[in-house]
Formats: structure tokens, sequence, C-alpha cells
């Protein structure tokens, strides 16, 4: 059988589905090691209008440019494929900058209730009954959701040893993984998982896969844990991240047993600087804002997520104002429940105009940043993730500006944040590789991945 029949594809692309169809893909026949995405192609691409930095935000411009070596440049390559990007955007990828791959299992599966009944009752056991094996097929399934609204780079929480950066390294994905650590004490209780997240560092650590102590919150870690984490990630010269100020409870908890706030208790233990990524940050009280401001930390929003769990919203205005760095995360599939960046960023947007009353509150520019040049910034990848320029990574998407919801063009970078809803995304390009081509996957086999996932659905949801 001709599996190329269907369509006409370059050598390169004919490398990619013979990944995803499992000729020799270890992964794809339910073996450990999968196999790397070939894709050794250096690209010419033409007629496009790129997604430029600028002083004031960004700006269009029509310009030529090629992918060498998984890097973008404008000096001529002998040899490169000729891709026709005419009535494209090219843009840098979207940076998820908060979730849980793992969890597009409970997808669905646990909404309408309060935060304490959703994490306490009905995630957490799941997540106790599920294989650990699965944990690699519905990480699969978020990075395909990923890839088709154009995500290229992600920061995960997660629980499962090795399936998370397995299944980003078969996917083709850009990622910073941190195994999920809890316990009192970071060499006792804790000393299981920690060991876990240095064995995947050292296994899956790669120009594409980095990794970050990732300490899940003030409520399951204790102080003295939170302490040795940080200075664990210092010996070790790696980023942290934390779930924090989440919820009412959480931050009243920390008042009551503490006497200070989230924010105060992690300042006092020497836990913020500009190597932190917090994730939610909703309920800031006091000074917590500036604490923040001069810890050089990095928040991670995470609207519908927040929303969806009736926490609220970070006030963002209001971090802006005091220049704290601003990401964007769309969290998990169990409390969001997608993985879209787009649609993230026009709820980001249309919420703050909404609770301040102001309709210049959260601008496009702004949106549109967070999710790329912020991202950046809170990775320690300025210069080389989020934006298009010489050197920079070749981590792009292809946006069709003739899709009719972006039609006409008056206003390319607003339709990005109020009209774009990621099906717009015709191509995405991670570290120099097409991993999706005119909405194809080229990594990701989605009919077995769909068969795995309902198999562990029907064992152990129903």
């Amino acid at each position: 059988m001709d599996i190329y029949s269907d369509i006409k594809y370059t050598i390169s692309e004919r490398r990619t589905i013979l990944f995803r169809k499992g000729i020799g893909c270890d992964a794809c026949r339910g073996g450990k090691k999968g196999a790397e995405v070939v894709d050794e192609m250096d690209y010419k691409v033409i007629n496009a209008k790129l997604l430029l930095s600028a002083e004031e935000g960004f700006q269009i411009e029509q310009k030529d440019f090629w992918v060498k070596d998984g890097k973008i440049t404008f000096s001529e390559t002998d040899g490169a494929e000729v891709v026709d990007a005419k009535d494209k955007l090219v843009m840098p990828g979207l940076i998820n900058m908060h979730t849980h791959a793992y969890m597009t299992v409970m997808r669905n599966y646990a909404d309408d209730v309060d935060f304490g009944e959703w994490l306490f009752q009905r995630v957490m056991p799941v997540e106790d009954r599920l294989p650990k094996e699965g944990a690699y097929w519905t990480s699969l399934l978020a990075f395909s959701e990923m890839i088709k609204t154009g995500t290229t780079s992600f920061v995960d929480m997660h629980m499962f040893h090795r399936q998370s950066p397995q299944a980003a390294k078969d996917a083709g994905m850009r990622g910073f993984i941190g195994r999920g650590l809890v316990g009192e004490d970071l060499y006792s209780d804790g000393f299981g998982r920690f060991q876990e997240a240095l064995e995947e560092k050292r296994e899956y650590e790669s120009s594409t896969l980095k990794f970050i102590l990732s300490p899940h919150a003030i409520y399951s870690c204790s102080t003295q844990m939170l302490e040795q984490v940080s200075k664990e990630a210092e010996r070790q010269g790696m980023l942290k991240q934390i779930h924090l100020s989440e919820s009412d409870t959480e931050v009243n908890d920390c008042l009551n047993k503490h006497g200070k706030t989230p924010v105060k208790l992690l300042e006092d233990i020497g836990f913020l600087d500009e190597k932190t990524i917090l994730a939610h940050c909703v309920k800031m009280c006091y000074n917590d804002l500036d604490i923040l401001q001069a810890s050089g930390a990095h928040v991670v929003t995470n609207p519908a997520s927040n929303a969806k769990l009736g926490n609220g919203f970070a006030p963002i205005s209001e971090m802006r104002e005091k220049g704290i760095n601003i990401c964007i995360g769309t969290d998990g599939t169990a409390s969001n429940n997608t993985l879209n960046m787009f649609r993230e960023m026009g709820l980001l947007s249309l919420i703050h105009k909404g609770i301040k009353g102001d309709s210049t509150a959260a601008p496009a520019r702004f949106v549109v940043k967070a999710a790329t040049e912020n991202a950046a910034k809170a990775l320690h990848m300025e210069n080389q993730l989020g934006v298009i320029r010489e050197g920079a990574c070749a981590d792009l998407i292809f946006v069709d500006l003739k899709a009719a919801s972006l039609f006409p063009n008056n206003n390319i970078l607003s339709s990005l944040c109020y009209s774009a809803n990621g099906s717009e995304v015709e191509s995405v390009m991670i570290d120099g590789r097409f991993v999706m081509r005119g909405r194809r996957l080229l990594t990701i086999d989605t009919e077995r991945v769909y068969y795995e996932v309902d198999k562990i659905v029907k064992e152990y949801l129903s």
C-alpha cells in the first residue's frame, strides 16, 4: 500500500510520515524508546508576511528568510527547499507556560464543582488510578492539540516518570518539563520524586527538552522542602515553578498557619528570584505585588482555568503597571478544558477589559507578547524563542490569512487576539522541522493515540 497516495509529499515529509506510521518507531509499537523526528532539510520561505518585534510591540513585514540547522537566518542558503507562504502570516510559535499534558484523559470529567472537590475528590483519585504508561498516550493527545492550535513550546508539571518527556521527544515538541514534587523533606519522603526529576534531566535533556524543578504548591510541600528545592535549583542550574495563590482557601490557610501570604512565605525562605515561574497568582493582597516586582519572578496567568474553577483572575493591569513579567498558560484540560493558546489569549484580553471597565486594558500587542517574548524571557531564552530574528530557533507557525475568521486583514495583530481560534494554523515548525504541514500532523499517529486514550478512559474513568 502506498502511504503517500493521497497527496504529494517532499522527501523530508516522507521521512516524518514513516515515523508517524510507526516504521522504525518503537514507541508506536508499544516499546519504550521511540524515535527522533527525522527532517534535516533547510528551507527558504518566500512570500510570507512576518510578525516581527518592534519598539511599540510588533510590525508586519513581507520578507523572505531561510531555516538552516534549526535556526532562522536572512542569509541565503544553497540547496534549501522552497516553501511558498503566500497569504500566510509566519509568526513565532506560541509558548504555553503552564500545563499538565497528561490530564487530557480528564477533559470534561470534573466540571461545575468547587476547587476543593475538583482537586481532592475528582482529579487526585483518578491520578492515583491511572497507569504510568497511559500518560504517554494522554500526553501525545495533548501535543496533537497544541500543535494544531499553534503551540510549539510548553511548560509541564507532571507526575508519571519519563512519560511526558518521551512523548514530547516523539512528537517533536519543545518542552520545559518538571516532575511534580510534594512532601515534608526533599531528601526523605520527597526523595523518590526528586530522583525521578533528575533522572529525566540526565536521560532526556537536549536542545529541545529542558527540565525544571517543580514543587507542587505551598500546601503540598513543607517550607523546609521548598527551601531545599530552591537550593537544589541553584546547585543544578535549573529553573523552578510552583502553583501559587490560586484560591482563597490557599491564602487564608497560609495566613492562619504562617501569619503571612503565600508570596511573603516564598520571599522569606529565598524561593523567589528571576529563575522562578509562578502559576496563577490570582489572590494577591497586602504588598504581594511589590514583592514579586522586587524578586524578578515571572507570573503565568491562566484565565480559563481560574474562571472555570471560580477562583477569579490575576490582577494583570496592576502587575503590568509594576513591570512584572506576565506570561500565559492554559493549565491542564481537567480545568480549562482545552490547550488552545489562541482561546486563552482572547479570554485574557476580554476578561480584563470587562472587569476593569477599560477597553484599553490588556491590548492585543501585550497579549501576543505575553504568549511569545515574555514567555521566552521567563524561560531565559530571550532572542532564541518567541521572536523571528537572525539566529533564533525556527519555532514557527504559518497562519492562513485567508481563513474566514481572519478576513479581511484590517489589523493582523488584533486578529490574533480577537478573531483567531487556532484552526487558522496551517503549518507548524519546531526546531526547524515541520511537525504539521497543510493541517496534517507529521509526527503523531492520532488514530493510535485516540485508540489508546479511549481504552484508558473505559478502564479507569467509566
